[in-house]
């Protein structure tokens, strides 16, 4: 008998465009900027819903999540994202029969100085993800829980310097351009912005239909 490794949990992490599209990847981003503090400026519902659950910062995600219908900018970054999609669903060997894997919802999120967004997951979605509009030097990194530590009981801690696939939290620090994506059932968090610059993210569902 051996011992082997059960119930993975990948998580997708790459350049939303790269090679010889790097001029097409910094134009989008630069412009995706622009788009998501013109969504702020112009929401005041969503304003609002941030003052109450989201203290400092913004998103969008209690007033406008529908953002890829709306703009072309953000219509371009779902298209991209699209073709990650379906490498993660190929390699997660997604059975998806006669349908597909559609976004379904797409929103901004703005985190100054000391902004945090609290433990979550993104219930009635196949996969979620992220793009990194800006990450300034010194901004959080992004961090997951493993999906069995609410079962754990009386468990030790790990050893220091205990093995990646054994800790019960990672973080991974992506770079502007980057794209994440994982299963919606995964908890995940970003904690306290510590740079004195916005961390501006773009955050999205995908259903199958």
């Amino acid at each position: 008998m051996k011992i082997q490794n059960f119930f993975s949990t990948p998580i997708y992490f790459k350049d939303l465009i790269a090679g010889s599209r790097k001029a097409s990847a910094d134009r989008l981003r630069r412009d995706l900027l622009k788009q998501c503090y013109l969504v702020r400026d112009t929401d005041p519902e969503g304003l609002e819903w941030s003052q109450e659950h989201y203290p400092n910062g913004y998103t969008s995600y209690g007033s406008i999540t529908d953002l890829h219908r709306r703009y072309p900018h953000f219509e371009e970054l779902s298209r991209e994202i699209d073709r990650h999609v379906k490498i993660f669903a190929r390699h997660l060997e997604m059975d998806l029969q006669e349908g597909c894997l559609e976004m379904t919802s797409l929103w901004v999120n703005i985190m100054p100085t000391t902004v945090t967004h609290t433990s979550h997951l993104h219930p009635l979605s196949v996969l979620s993800g992220t793009y990194y509009v800006s990450v300034p030097q010194g901004a959080s990194a992004l961090k997951f829980e493993a999906p069995r530590l609410a079962m754990m009981m009386a468990a030790p801690p790990k050893l220091p310097g205990a093995a990646v696939r054994n800790q019960p939290f990672i973080t991974l620090q992506p770079r502007p351009g980057q794209v994440a994506l994982w299963e919606s059932w995964l908890r995940h968090e970003v904690p306290p912005n510590k740079s004195q610059k916005d961390r501006v993210s773009i955050s999205f569902n995908y259903n199958w239909r």
